[in-house]
């Protein structure tokens, strides 16, 4: 693939490089990153012709944010999403998987005023006077306010021109679909759900979008970890993987072996074949990982390896592959 061509996201005016970066562990994700190494992380990913970054209040209850705007106000050609569905209040909680601290702490809010507070506030910690992409985020357990307060008020943004395109980021697929057949939706960011280990969104998510000419984006396409470097003890879906989850990643990655391609080549890549999905975001916390991601995004991989994975019952035969 080219990871650094352009593609619209449904029918808006908004394309997104194929490649794009998440900004999550900028934020102090489980470890402390710092100013200088995280706006060094998103210089790399540019200089290599990395176009579109996605952020969020949550991520280190605005030090990401506040990170990107550093690095990204001035430049052209830029792509950048961030979500609401989280206000940030005054407070010093525990900051749980966010290891810095930043004086705020999220709180919930789909309301429509909560979604106009949100994308104003994040636009001041950004430093910026627009954002290109607005996700609901994780609207999980607010369903009903999300469709009958935030939702609208995303759209009347959209129509403002204030922003480009509307969406929403989810761990899950289910609720997503609920969301596709609203008609509002231009895109939805998938996280989890379409990688080599769960293709639990083909199920639902992926063919209602394909139908309906809305784009995915596909995050967490290292399961948290275990698709990067397969070992007892590595994260998937963000708690210790189960030893059979081990095993499978392992399998997949003898396999890679034996056509010389990483098996982060082909977990970054796999999502890309199917006609719905627009491109990927893999997550950067330093210059290192963003070269890293560039480098598995440009490894050539050969239909063999794919061909090799169904014959050995890793991949269904049915799921498009790139």
């Amino acid at each position: 693939m080219d990871p650094f061509a352009r593609v619209p996201l449904g029918q808006t005016g908004v394309t997104v490089t194929r490649l794009g970066m998440g900004l999550a562990p900028i934020g102090g994700l489980y470890s402390p990153v710092g100013d200088q190494t995280a706006i060094g992380a998103i210089d790399e990913a540019w200089r290599h012709g990395v176009r579109f970054f996605d952020t969020a209040p949550l991520y280190g209850a605005g030090l990401s944010e506040k990170r990107a705007g550093r690095a990204l106000r001035g430049r052209d050609g830029l792509t950048l999403s961030t979500k609401v569905g989280r206000r940030l209040v005054s407070g010093a909680e525990d900051a749980g998987i966010w290891s810095e601290h930043s004086g705020a702490v999220p709180v919930w809010d789909f309301s429509a005023e909560g979604v106009r507070t949100s994308h104003r506030e994040s636009l001041e910690r950004l430093g910026l006077d627009r954002v290109d992409l607005l996700h609901l985020h994780d609207p999980d357990e607010h369903f009903t306010e999300a469709v009958t307060e935030a939702l609208p008020a995303l759209v009347q943004l959209r129509r403002e021109g204030t922003i480009g395109a509307v969406s929403a980021g989810m761990n899950q697929s289910a609720m997503l679909t609920e969301f596709a057949r609203t008609g509002q939706f231009d895109c939805f960011l998938l996280a989890g759900r379409y990688s080599l280990l769960d293709q639990s969104g083909l199920a639902d998510l992926l063919p209602e979008c394909e139908r309906r000419g809305i784009s995915v984006i596909v995050g967490g396409v290292y399961n948290s970890g275990v698709l990067a470097d397969p070992h007892a003890g590595a994260s998937f879906d963000y708690r210790p993987a189960p030893p059979e989850v081990v095993a499978r990643a392992q399998a997949m990655a003898r396999l890679c072996e034996r056509h010389e391609v990483p098996l982060r080549a082909a977990a970054l890549q796999f999502p890309l074949g199917h006609p719905a999905v627009a491109g990927v975001l893999v997550g950067i916390r330093s210059p290192e990982e963003a070269a890293d991601a560039v480098a598995m995004a440009n490894v050539k991989i050969p239909e063999a390896l794919w061909q090799d994975l169904v014959a050995a019952w890793l991949l269904d035969p049915e799921v498009p592959v790139p």
